[in-house]
């Protein structure tokens, strides 16, 4: 089974992809892990990265098709994948909708953390005041939810129109979370 988790940042999606990469054996694909491992692999395609990085620019479709590519046997034969931080925009989701059938798979289940954008804005910046995590600058972590919501919002309604998408309360416990994460995956493998 292959599944897009969507959220925002600090939305609880890596919680929720940890766990089932443990209790499932799904591999998860998060283009941003993918992204550092091949900037740090010194392959003719990491060299490209690194080099678009240090620039500052974004890392094209092109690229970051080629690294989800490049993962998927491991994930197939692993019986599934989670995609964490992909796809962001329609044109990456028509591309690995076409990736995966030429594969002879496809994306099964499309999960949506629901979130209170106030609430993890609150849930942020006291993490910052406690942890001082360089990230959770609540004023950068604003640009980073708005930049979320303008990119995502167009995915809703193409996974919604493909019968894919279920979403989720993600302002619930990580235990409830997960029991309506595995009711969908059970309803769908039903």
């Amino acid at each position: 089974m292959n599944l897009i988790l969507f959220g925002p940042p600090a939305a609880g999606k890596g919680t929720q992809a940890k766990r089932l990469v443990a209790e499932r054996g799904m591999v998860q694909l998060s283009t941003g892990d993918m992204l550092r491992a091949a900037r740090t692999s010194g392959s003719e395609l990491g060299k490209r990265v690194a080099a678009i990085m240090d620039a500052g620019s974004l890392v094209s479709d092109e690229i970051v098709v080629a690294l989800i590519e490049e993962a998927l046997p491991a994930a197939e034969a692993a019986g599934g994948a989670i995609f964490d931080g992909f796809p962001r925009t329609v044109a990456q989701a028509e591309a690995l909708d076409a990736m995966l059938a030429g594969r002879g798979q496809k994306i099964d289940l499309v999960i949506r953390l629901k979130v209170d954008d106030d609430a993890l804005v609150q849930r942020i910046a006291k993490r910052f005041e406690e942890q001082g995590r360089a990230d959770d600058n609540p004023e950068s972590f604003k640009v980073r939810l708005t930049a979320y919501n303008t990119q995502t919002a167009p995915l809703l309604p193409f996974y919604r129109g493909q019968g894919k998408l279920i979403e989720v309360d993600g302002m619930a416990s990580i235990e409830a979370v997960a029991k309506s994460i595995d009711a969908a995956l059970q309803d769908k493998a039903a």
